[in-house]
């Protein structure tokens, strides 16, 4: 739905035209029902076309793109993709299910494959690793929106899986720090407890964790700088980068500590 209504601006910083189908009705019943829901759908925004961005620089030099809990992306139909790239998105059965359903009419613009794979499965999904990386030379894995309701044990073991695949040679996804966690637990928390999928992964050395695992920082995108060059900024934003400042200007700083945003990571076995 955030993307729906972002689509639909004058100015928007991207196009989405399945964004809205894909919501449906219910997507307009969540997004009424969650407090404050609309001034939230910054975060969203921005990380999609952040994401958008590094996927663009990306795919000229990768075999395929491994999509983890692909969720209601759209990608695959909406960005200018090579129509020989793989596009291999996983998820449950029935989220490919709605999706493929409600896209039926439209055409994928690469080679798009769905499977149907619950990724708390390891064994399944340490097969499905170890098959599109026997098939694919270079791989670029993509997460949005999924570490942040893993157990840290779990996104651990995740990275461990996806990192022992040599031809998976970067990783985008977005990451949170535990005073967001705090924040986003407020707005979102008690109906995500209620369906089951609490919040739980917030680094508070995100750089730190990545490299346990055998992934390299190669950029970070923070929220709040990519808020401002979007032009999609929060209520408060003036406050928080005056406060924030000295922390915001220096790369190392931000690299070193709290992260809230995206980040392209990159395999230290297909790199060393």
């Amino acid at each position: 739905m955030y993307r729906a209504i972002e689509s639909e601006r004058p100015d928007a910083v991207f196009q989405d035209p399945y964004a809205r189908t894909l919501g449906g009705a219910r997507g307009e019943e969540i997004l009424a029902t969650i407090p404050r829901a609309r001034e939230y759908g910054w975060p969203m925004v921005v990380r999609t076309a952040v994401m958008d961005d590094i996927i663009a620089r990306l795919v000229p030099d990768v075999d395929a793109v491994l999509n983890l809990a692909a969720g209601l992306d759209a990608r695959p139909y909406r960005l200018p993709l090579r129509s020989d790239l793989r596009w291999i998105e996983v998820d449950y059965a029935a989220t490919l299910d709605y999706k493929a359903a409600l896209l039926a009419s439209a055409t994928p613009r690469c080679k798009l494959e769905r499977v149907a794979l619950d990724l708390a499965d390891r064994s399944a999904r340490q097969e499905l690793f170890a098959r599109v990386g026997s098939e694919c030379p270079r791989v670029a894995v993509i997460s949005e929106g999924l570490l942040v309701y893993l157990a840290p044990a779990d996104a651990g073991t995740l990275a461990d899986d996806l990192g022992g695949q040599p031809s998976f040679r970067s990783w985008v996804t977005d990451v949170a720090s535990p005073w967001v966690l705090r924040m986003m637990e407020r707005t979102w928390g008690k109906r995500l407890r209620e369906g089951g999928t609490p919040f739980q992964f917030a680094p508070a050395d995100a750089a730190a964790f990545f490299a346990q695992h055998g992934w390299r920082i190669r950029e970070y995108r923070a929220n709040v700088i990519e808020a401002a060059r979007l032009k999609r900024e929060f209520p408060m934003a003036w406050f928080f980068k005056l406060v924030f400042a000295p922390w915001y200007r220096s790369e190392t700083t931000r690299c070193s500590g709290p992260m809230v945003g995206v980040v392209l990571l990159d395999n230290a076995k297909s790199t060393a």
